[in-house]
């Protein structure tokens, strides 16, 4: 949900995903584990949208099974409008061009046996879009000026690369097809702290020139603020509270929410020397099945507690 009158690009409902549960011949079934639970919202074209949680929230979870790299237990899942859900290897195809995936370890991403002009290329020859081979090693070189790698680069091999450059390259390969809508997991997380910022300024140059759509899931709650539109807080596979980001920092309505903000460092010794981090027992504190989220505000809505 986005509570605006503007057409999603992105829509999901009742999104669900459990692993586990699986009837065994002899001896009680495995335990099951709901990584996403329910979980709806929608996302505007050029909108950046914020996914925030600890570990194992179920957020890089809720984005790969949005371009159902795993199936979905339960839920629908929009793309324009359309209902995307179960298509099928085929039937998701012409989707895969429109919808990309940039993820938390740069170098695993790769493949090392190709060299990285290879590896930006492949989807170009995979969908048919470069009518010859100098065809396809134009556009890469000019995929590699875009995201600021120098094209003379092409020829080389992951491993002489810094982990920034292989970020780099890793977004280079998911602009290869002029997607629309991009999830990054994470994406530097992995990275240090003084590449990262160039890494976000990097996503929001292309988004201002090529009109792109992302699903950010991030710890780094400064730079969810930083880049993005929205911000939905994860908890145990379900959304407790999605909103604007200056209502979410400034006026947090969920205690889960309220705990993690003030996590967040001060740049002051004697500031952060004094304060003290909200607790915040989940186990203690987990919503009903049953709890909905209810507007609070603007586009903003809190899970009931």
């Amino acid at each position: 949900m986005n509570g605006s009158n503007v057409k999603p690009l992105v829509s999901v409902q009742n999104l669900r995903k459990t692993y586990g549960g699986e009837k065994r011949l002899f001896g009680a079934p495995t335990p099951a584990l709901k990584a996403v639970n329910n979980v709806s919202f929608d996302i505007a074209p050029g909108e950046t949208l914020g996914l925030v949680g600890e570990s194992g929230s179920g957020k890089s979870t809720t984005g790969r099974v949005l371009l159902q790299l795993e199936a979905p237990t339960g839920g629908d899942i929009f793309y324009k409008g359309e209902n995307i859900t179960g298509l099928g290897k085929a039937g998701l195809k012409p989707y895969r061009r429109d919808m990309q995936i940039i993820f938390q370890d740069p170098y695993a991403s790769l493949n090392p046996r190709m060299t990285v002009g290879e590896f930006v290329g492949e989807p170009l020859e995979v969908h048919r879009l470069a009518g010859s081979a100098r065809e396809r090693e134009d556009r890469v070189a000019a995929l590699f000026a875009k995201v600021g790698l120098d094209p003379s680069f092409m020829k080389r091999y992951p491993h002489e690369f810094s982990g920034g450059q292989r970020q780099r390259v890793n977004i280079a390969r998911a602009i290869a097809l002029n997607p629309a809508f991009i999830v990054a997991d994470e994406p530097i997380t992995a990275l240090d702290v003084s590449i990262q910022a160039q890494i976000v300024n990097l996503f929001q140059d292309l988004q201002d020139e090529l009109g792109l759509t992302y699903l950010f899931i991030a710890h780094d709650l400064s730079m969810i603020r930083y880049l993005c539109h929205r911000v939905a807080v994860m908890l145990r596979g379900r959304i407790v509270e999605i909103g604007p980001c200056d209502a979410i920092f400034e006026n947090p309505q969920h205690p889960y929410t309220r705990a993690l903000l003030s996590a967040i460092p001060v740049p002051d010794p004697d500031v952060e020397r004094n304060r003290r981090p909200l607790a915040f027992d989940v186990d203690a504190n987990l919503p009903p099945e049953d709890a909905m989220l209810r507007p609070v505000g603007d586009r903003h809505f809190v899970l009931e507690v």
